[in-house]
């Protein structure tokens, strides 16, 4: 197993949490930075794709967004999408800096909500050389819908409290990020909790709950709309049978991107990170960007 160190990066004037795993051998080598989804920190099974990535020649650098994990920030828990793009931001030049990596190799990769912010990051980047999306949420206003108009309404209350609370400057109202149908939270739809909390490691936490202002800019971000600024290879990880967004609208992101390529697999918005499909998806988007990348592979993905 290649080893994983923590280090860090300053964005905005607080201090990111990241983690970069190595490829054998010696630099400069490609790399990929990785985005999280909603809520989630690096603990939440982001290992087996820093092994895998990093097995095939790919630097890998993770981080936890501000406000979230083990990064700076106050209020806790705050989920801001301009602040998130900032952080993206401060990763990619981070990971640029760094003399072991090629600065005109560098990949994003994206999961959930993180399809999101890589999508609108590599709009604005085109020097990124590739990038990667699974399961992705791309249209909240689309996800938003997907739990039904009562529970849209039932968030209303909270959002327009933590709105004026944050004008205000008074301590932040938040919501649960995730809970059964018939909760309060920015996502009910069936198996979703069962879904994330399947996602904590043996002895890990999960911080479910989050500012609940992002509501109201989760109910107007149409991240699709940006596709066809995306100049770099983009690969798109379509869970056919997708609960958080329509996945025709994953499907028509790819076919709207200059470079976009879809690969379907039969499964929801969890199963993905789970065997038995983990291993395939792996194995495609290894082959998608060390293609892309250039990179030389240090041994087979099923050694990660």
């Amino acid at each position: 197993m290649l080893e994983t160190h923590r280090t860090s990066f300053i964005s905005r004037g607080h201090r990111c949490a990241a983690w970069i795993t190595c490829p054998t051998g010696q630099g400069p080598w490609p790399a990929v930075v990785l985005v999280h989804g909603f809520g989630a920190t690096h603990d939440m099974r982001l290992d087996r794709y820093e092994q895998a990535f990093a097995a095939a020649g790919i630097a890998v650098v993770a981080f936890d967004f501000r406000h979230i994990g083990a990064s700076e920030g106050t209020p806790r828990q705050l989920v801001s999408i301009p602040r998130q793009l900032a952080d993206v931001d401060a990763a990619l030049a981070f990971t640029a800096g760094d003399p072991r990596i090629d600065p005109t190799r560098i990949a994003l990769w994206g999961t959930s909500m993180g399809a999101t912010h890589v999508l609108l990051a590599a709009a604005e980047h085109p020097e990124i050389a590739a990038a990667v999306v699974q399961c992705p949420v791309l249209n909240t206003m689309n996800a938003a819908t997907s739990s039904g108009f009562r529970a849209i309404t039932r968030l209303a209350r909270p959002i327009a409290s933590d709105l004026v609370r944050a004008a205000l400057g008074l301590p932040r109202r938040y919501v649960a990020i995730v809970d059964e149908p018939g909760g309060t939270a920015i996502v009910t739809v069936p198996g979703a909790k069962e879904g994330w909390y399947g996602m904590v490691p043996p002895g890990g936490s999960f911080d479910n709950r989050v500012t609940a202002s992002i509501g109201f800019e989760l109910i107007k971000l149409n991240a699709s709309r940006r596709a066809k600024a995306v100049r770099a290879p983009l690969l798109v990880c379509v869970s056919d049978h997708e609960t958080l967004m329509d996945p025709r609208i994953a499907v028509r992101t790819a076919d709207l991107a200059p470079r976009g390529t879809a690969i379907r697999y039969p499964a929801d918005h969890f199963e993905v990170y789970h065997p038995p499909l983990v291993d395939g998806i792996l194995r495609d988007q290894v082959a998608f960007l060390t293609r892309h990348l250039a990179a030389e592979p240090a041994s087979e993905v099923g050694d990660a």
